[in-house]
């Protein structure tokens, strides 16, 4: 078997593996009025004082004393005091968005293909933002490895990636980075990417049925799915772009 089969059997294998109260009382005084009368009878024998009859006085008559009466106050019954508590509406349930369906996804569609490290890649043509010529680059601290750094052109900022330590970190080694020979910065979308790449292949008219389709979301977003016959990588460049703005490699 030659060198050129076993690495595209090496790359097969590999792009296939890709895919919780009080009551008062009043004394009572009593006045006794006592008359002496007086009475003299005359009598012959010896004088004998007359027995004064005890005088009984009659009992004052006194009026019975009524109580004041006391009036408890009236008390207006107090209604309990209920909290009233907000509740906030319940909104209704939003339906989960139908994913979009890609323009690549409707019949047959046109893919730039280029090489990364000897890695085959392709990108829908209308993802394309445009091909520049690799051109100086100005590295910027604090940014992840896989970013060079930023590319001028035409006074366009173009953060240029490294697609091989990108696409593939856990491959990426001293032999693979001698090997690369980046000379083109491929665009994505209307963004500030750009994925620097070895050489350009061609551009390709695609059959639906040519590509081994992405079928569930997961890991690996970027992926759309995989050309059978040319053993290739076909990039989601939107999920490409969102996932390079968070600063995230393809491993998430």
């Amino acid at each position: 078997m030659s060198d050129l089969q076993a690495s595209q059997k090496v790359m097969k294998h590999y792009l296939n593996a890709l895919l919780t109260e009080d009551v008062v009382e009043t004394p009572i005084q009593q006045a006794k009025k006592q008359q002496l009368n007086e009475l003299l009878a005359p009598v012959s024998a010896p004088v004998v004082a007359p027995v004064k009859a005890p005088v009984i006085a009659k009992p004052a008559v006194v009026a019975p004393v009524t109580a004041p009466v006391v009036k408890a106050p009236v008390v207006a019954p107090v209604a309990p005091v209920v909290e009233q508590v907000k509740v906030a509406p319940v909104a209704p349930a939003v339906k989960a968005a139908a994913p979009v369906v890609k323009d690549y996804r409707k019949g047959r569609f046109q893919a730039l293909f280029f090489t990364v490290a000897g890695l085959k890649v392709a990108l829908p043509l209308k993802a394309l933002g445009g091909i520049h010529k690799m051109m100086p680059i100005s590295s910027l601290p604090g940014q992840p490895e896989w970013l060079k750094g930023v590319m001028l052109y035409r006074e366009q900022k173009i953060n240029v990636v490294d697609t091989a330590l990108w696409v593939m970190p856990e491959k990426y080694d001293q032999g693979l980075a001698e090997k690369l020979n980046y000379q083109y910065v491929i665009m994505l979308g209307n963004s500030h990417w750009g994925l620097a790449c070895d050489t350009l292949v061609n551009t390709i008219a695609l059959e639906q049925d040519e590509v081994k389709w992405r079928e569930t979301e997961g890991k690996r977003p970027w992926l759309a799915g995989l050309i059978k016959q040319h053993m290739c990588a076909l990039l989601d460049v939107d999920a490409l772009i969102a996932l390079l703005a968070k600063g995230m490699n393809s491993q998430h």
